[in-house]
């Protein structure tokens, strides 16, 4: 699957956002090995501390289907943003622990603008299991 295909396919996730506080509408999409596409979108809640990313409902999806880290190839995250749509920090440190620390990670827009990097750059300096 292409690069553009994963984000058509994080696009499509973000129409199933439930974003009525914020109004900020987030899709996004893993991709695994077996060519399975996992979708996430954020869904509010009244007590915001509930809410739950895009990214996090995407990869989560994949882990409840029987996927592991190694089975995940990219991820991809969209929204309708100025620049390309970045994970906020909760999903930074899950993608850290949860996500293949090279495999390419698509931050993208509606306007069809694309930044592509990866778990190592998107959280240096991560917190992890050797850190207990």
């Amino acid at each position: 699957m292409e690069s553009f295909e994963l984000i058509k396919e994080a696009e499509e996730a973000r129409k199933r956002s439930y974003s009525p506080y914020s109004g900020f509408a987030v899709g996004a999409a893993v991709l695994c090995k077996n060519g399975k596409v996992y979708h996430g979108a954020n869904i509010e809640n009244s007590s915001y501390p509930l809410c739950m990313c895009a990214e996090r409902n995407a990869i989560y999806a994949a882990y409840m289907d029987g996927q592991s880290k190694d089975d995940l190839l990219a991820l991809a995250v969209t929204a309708d943003t100025a620049g390309p749509c970045s994970p906020c920090g909760a999903c930074r440190q899950v993608i850290s622990e949860l996500f293949p620390h090279d495999a390419p990670i698509y931050m993208s827009n509606l306007k069809g603008d694309v930044k592509v990097t990866d778990a190592e750059h998107l959280l240096p300096f991560a917190f992890d299991g050797s850190d207990l």
